[in-house]
C-alpha cells in the first residue's frame, strides 16, 4: 500500500524526535518555508544568464532575459498528469516552463543594441524563432486566455501579436516557419473544441489488467501513466489540435481537420507535410511515446497521400538499450532536396541479441511518394542521426551502446549506389579523441545542411577540446578530400572560449562566447588574429563571490584510474594561514567500458564559476569548502558490467577524494560531509551506508532501492530477477541499519523522473527512523524531480545549511544560524 504523501510540516516533526537533545529546540518543526542566511538568498536572487538566439545568417543576436524563480503560487497550478507527460490543462502547454520578460537583438556587426517594444506589461515569452530572412522572429506568449503567437519586425525592434487563436504546444512550440520566410506552420487549439472532459465522480467499472505472455519487455518504472477511460478521454482533449498556415499580416488557412497531432513538418518546398498522429488502443503500462502513431504524408490542403507506417503499441520491446521498434523510425525530410523522406528500420528485428551482420537498413523515398522505397545504406550498429550537404555529402552516424562504438560515415544520397566511406571512428566515453560536430548553416526554405567553405571542399568542426589539461574548445577545417584537419583557432589561457557561429566562409570570422574564473560569459567576434571585440557586456551576478578560489585536482584512486575533481574555496581563505575547512564533496557516479576512459580530465580550470542556487558551489557564500564533481568512475572492461563491482570502486573513489583534500591541508577527517542529487542522493547513502568517511550526507530526490526499479536503471540493461545480487546489493535501502551519520533527504512530492518515486525516500526514512539513526526528511510540495519554486529553493538552502552547521561546524565566513 503506497503512503499518504506527507506534508512538510510533517516531514519535519517526525524528524524532529531523531535530533540530539541539545538541538532540541532547534530541530523544532516548522509550519512555514524558511528563509536561509542573506548570503545565500542573494543567490537565489541573481540575475539569472539570458537565453541567447543566433539570427540564421548570424547578422543578429536575440538576448532572452529571464525573471528569478516563480513564486510556490505559479509553481503550484493545476496540471494534467498523463501517459507520462505533466500539461497544463489551460493554456494546452508543459506545464513547468522557464519564461524570458524580455528580448533585445544585437546587431553583430556593429553592436548595436535594442530593446524590442511593444509586449504586454511583464510578458511571458517562451519560445522564439527567426524567420530564414531574418526579418522576423516569431514568438509565443503565455497570455490569460491562451499561448499567443506574436511576430517582432527585427529592423523596427518592435512586436505585435499575429493571431488571437492560442496555440496548442502540448508536446512542441506550436509554431514554425513555413517554407520560406512568409508564413507559418501552426498548431491551433481548435475553435469549436468541446470544454474539457469532467471526471466522473462515481467510478463505471473496475479498473482492470492482464497479460497474455510473451517475450521479457524492459519497460522501466514510468511515472503519470494513464489509469482509467477517463484519463484516455483527457488525453484526446488536450493533443486534439488543429494544423494551420499563418501568413505575416495574421491570414489563418486550415489544412486538414482537428485530430490527436503528435508532429508536424513541412517539406522543404512546401507542397507536403509530414504529420504523426496519435490513436488508440492506449496502454497503462508505458508512456505516450510508445502508444500506436500513424506516420503520413499530407498534401498542403491536408489530403493525405501516403501512410509511412502505422506503428502499433510499444508494450514490449527486446531487452537492452540498443533494442528498438520494428518499422520505419526516424521519419524526416532529407532537407537539402525538395521532397524526399529519410527512415531507419531494423534488420535485426530490433533485437541487440540477435546475431547479425547489420543492425539498421536506411530508405529514401522521394515525391510522388508512389514507388519503392530505395535501399540506401546499411549499418552495423544503430543509426544515430544524419546531417545532409548536398546530392554528393551526407554525414550518417551510428552507434552501438553496449561497446560505445560510434561511427559516422560519408555518403552520397544522390547516387545511393556508391559506397560511403568512414569519416570517424571512436569510443564514445573516449572525450580526448572526439573530432568534434560540424558547423550547420539555414537555408533560405529554413532547412539546415552542413556549412562549407567557399570552394565546397571542406567542412568545419568544433568541439570541447578536451585534453590532459583540461578542455581547450577548437574550430578545425576539414578537407573532404583527404579528410585531413587544419587547426584554425583554439581557446587559451587564461580564458573559456568556444565557437557559436563562423561568420564567413573561410573560418576567419567566428561568434565565441568567453569567459574566465570570474569573469562572466560574454559573446564575442573574433576576426583573424585582431583581439576580439565584446557584443556583450553582461556583469557578474555576484561580485561578492568573484574572489572564490578553484583548483583542478588530480589524483589516483587505490587501483591505479586516475581521478579528477574542483576544489572550490571561499574568498581571501589561505590554508597555511586558516587551517583546514568544513568541506562538502558532492558527486553523480558514471559507468565506462574502459578504465582509460573513466581516467580523462574533463572540464577546464578556466571555467566562469557558475554559483546557481542547486549547485553545491552556493555554500561558498557559508565559508564551506566545496569538492565538485570528484569523478566517481564505475569502470567495466571487455565482458565485465560495471555495477557487479559499484560498491567497491564507488568506495575507492570516494576514499581517494578524502585523502587528496586532507593531503592538501584544507579539509581534515572529521569535518567532510557528502551529497548528491539523483543517481548522486543514491551514491551519498551508499556512501553513508559503506563507509565512515563522512560525518553527514545531503540526499536530494533520490532512489534507495532497486527492487523498485526492477526492469534496470541509468544504464543497467539487466532486469532484478537477471542479476538480483547486483540490485540488492547496491540499494542502500538493505543496508539501512549499517548508515551510522546523519542524512538529510530532501525530495520534491510530484517528482515525475522515472525511477525516483518519492515512495523511495519515503521508505528510506522509515527505515532510518526506525533504526534509530540520525536522520531528517523533507518534502517539497509540488516540486518536480528539480525544484523551481523561489520559497522552495530558499527552504532547501535552509535545511542544508543547517544540516552542515550541525554536523560537520560553521565554515569560515558565517555564523551560526
Amino acid at each position: 500500500m503506497q503512503l499518504r504523501p506527507l506534508t512538510l510540516a510533517l516531514c519535519l516533526a517526525l524528524a524532529a524526535p531523531l535530533m540530539p537533545h541539545a538541538l532540541a529546540a532547534d530541530a523544532a518543526p516548522v509550519a512555514s518555508y524558511q528563509l536561509p542566511d542573506a548570503s545565500l538568498q542573494a543567490i537565489v536572487d541573481a540575475p539569472a544568464t539570458p537565453t541567447t538566439v543566433i539570427s540564421p545568417q548570424k547578422h543578429t543576436i536575440a538576448l532572452l532575459q529571464r525573471p528569478g524563480l516563480p513564486s510556490i503560487e505559479t509553481v503550484a497550478q493545476p496540471e494534467l498528469r498523463l501517459a507520462g507527460i505533466r500539461l497544463n490543462g489551460k493554456m494546452r502547454s508543459a506545464s513547468r516552463f522557464s519564461f524570458a520578460n524580455s528580448v533585445t537583438l544585437t546587431n553583430v556587426a556593429t553592436g548595436e543594441a535594442r530593446k524590442v517594444s511593444g509586449f504586454p506589461a511583464n510578458p511571458r515569452i517562451a519560445d522564439a524563432k527567426f524567420s530564414p530572412d531574418e526579418r522576423w522572429m516569431a514568438v509565443s506568449l503565455w497570455q490569460d486566455d491562451g499561448i499567443k503567437l506574436w511576430l517582432v519586425d527585427v529592423k523596427a525592434a518592435k512586436a505585435r501579436m499575429l493571431i488571437k487563436q492560442p496555440l496548442n504546444a502540448t508536446l512542441g512550440q506550436g509554431f514554425e516557419w513555413a517554407h520560406g520566410s512568409s508564413s507559418l506552420l501552426v498548431q491551433l487549439v481548435p475553435a469549436k473544441q468541446a470544454a474539457q472532459p469532467v471526471r466522473p465522480t462515481t467510478p463505471t467499472a473496475p479498473i482492470m489488467n492482464e497479460t497474455v505472455g510473451g517475450p521479457a519487455a524492459q519497460n522501466r518504472t514510468y511515472p503519470d501513466l494513464l489509469k482509467t477511460p477517463y484519463d484516455s478521454d483527457l488525453l484526446d482533449w488536450a493533443l486534439t489540435n488543429q494544423i494551420a498556415t499563418v501568413t505575416l499580416d495574421g491570414k489563418v488557412g486550415l489544412i486538414g481537420q482537428p485530430d490527436r497531432i503528435m508532429g508536424v513538418d513541412a517539406s522543404p518546398d512546401g507542397r507536403y507535410l509530414l504529420v504523426s498522429r496519435l490513436h488508440r488502443p492506449y496502454s497503462t503500462l508505458v508512456p505516450l511515446d510508445k502508444f500506436p502513431e500513424s506516420t503520413e504524408v499530407w498534401d498542403a490542403r491536408g489530403k493525405l497521400v501516403k501512410t509511412i507506417h502505422d506503428r502499433a503499441l510499444q508494450e514490449r520491446m527486446p531487452q537492452g538499450n540498443d533494442a528498438v521498434q520494428t518499422g520505419p523510425r526516424y521519419v524526416s525530410w532529407r532537407a537539402d532536396a525538395p521532397a524526399t523522406l529519410l527512415w531507419a528500420e531494423a534488420l535485426d528485428g530490433g533485437d541487440p541479441s540477435a546475431k547479425v551482420e547489420e543492425r539498421d537498413g536506411l530508405y529514401l523515398l522521394a515525391a510522388p511518394f508512389t514507388g519503392k522505397p530505395t535501399s540506401w545504406m546499411k549499418l552495423k550498429a544503430r543509426f544515430a542521426g544524419v546531417q545532409w550537404g548536398r546530392d554528393d555529402l551526407a554525414l550518417v552516424s551510428e552507434y552501438w551502446w553496449k561497446t560505445r562504438d560510434t561511427r559516422t560515415w560519408m555518403a552520397q544520397p544522390g547516387k545511393t549506389e556508391a559506397a560511403a566511406t568512414l569519416l570517424f571512428s571512436r569510443k564514445s566515453e573516449d572525450r580526448y579523441n572526439d573530432p568534434g560536430r560540424p558547423l550547420m548553416k539555414m537555408l533560405p526554405s529554413g532547412e539546415r545542411v552542413l556549412q562549407t567553405s567557399a570552394d565546397g571542399k571542406s567542412l568545419f568542426l568544433t568541439g570541447t577540446g578536451a585534453s590532459p589539461e583540461g578542455d581547450r574548445p577548437f574550430l578545425d577545417r576539414l578537407s573532404l578530400a583527404d579528410k585531413q584537419t587544419t587547426r584554425l583557432w583554439r581557446s587559451e589561457a587564461p580564458h573559456y572560449e568556444f565557437v557559436m557561429a563562423v561568420l564567413d566562409d573561410a573560418g576567419e570570422r567566428v561568434l565565441t562566447q568567453r569567459e574566465a574564473v570570474d569573469e562572466f560569459p560574454n559573446l564575442y567576434v573574433r576576426e583573424g588574429k585582431a583581439e576580439p571585440r565584446a557584443l556583450t557586456h553582461t556583469p557578474h551576478p555576484l561580485p561578492q563571490l568573484k574572489s572564490v578560489q578553484m583548483q583542478q585536482l588530480r589524483y589516483k584512486r587505490a587501483d591505479g584510474v586516475e581521478l579528477t575533481a574542483k576544489l572550490y574555496l571561499p574568498p581571501n581563505y589561505d590554508a597555511k594561514r586558516d587551517g583546514p575547512l568544513p568541506l562538502l564533496m558532492w558527486a553523480y557516479p558514471n559507468e565506462f567500458k574502459s578504465a582509460a576512459a573513466a581516467s580523462q580530465v574533463k572540464d577546464s580550470p578556466y571555467r566562469f564559476k557558475r554559483i546557481s542556487p542547486s549547485s553545491p558551489l552556493a555554500m561558498l557564500a557559508r565559508g564551506y569548502a566545496v569538492l565538485d564533481d570528484p569523478t566517481m568512475p564505475i569502470v567495466g572492461e571487455g565482458d565485465k558490467e560495471p555495477n557487479d563491482t559499484y560498491l567497491p570502486q564507488l568506495v575507492a573513489s570516494a576514499q581517494a577524494a578524502v585523502d587528496e583534500v586532507v593531503r592538501l591541508g584544507v579539509a581534515d577527517r572529521d569535518h567532510i560531509a557528502v551529497g548528491g542529487h539523483s543517481y548522486g542522493a543514491f551514491m551519498t547513502a551508499n556512501l553513508l551506508a559503506h563507509t565512515r568517511l563522512f560525518k553527514a550526507g545531503i540526499a536530494r530526490s533520490g532512489a534507495y532501492n532497486r527492487t523498485l526499479t526492477p526492469f534496470g536503471f541509468q544504464s543497467e540493461e539487466r532486469n532484478f530477477w537477471q542479476a538480483k545480487d547486483v540490485y540488492q546489493t547496491m540499494s542502500p535501502f538493505n543496508h539501512a541499519n549499517q548508515i551510522k551519520d546523519a542524512i538529510l533527504m530532501i525530495h520534491g512530492q510530484d517528482d515525475s523522473n522515472p525511477g525516483t518515486f518519492p515512495i523511495q525516500s519515503e521508505r528510506l526514512y522509515q527505515a532510518l527512523q526506525g533504526l534509530g539513526a540520525t536522520a531528517r526528511f523533507v518534502y517539497l510540495p509540488n516540486e518536480d524531480h528539480g525544484y523551481r519554486a523561489r520559497e522552495s529553493v530558499l527552504h532547501m538552502l535552509w535545511e542544508q545549511d543547517r544540516w552542515l552547521n550541525r554536523y560537520i561546524g560553521v565554515g569560515k565566513v558565517s555564523s551560526k544560524p
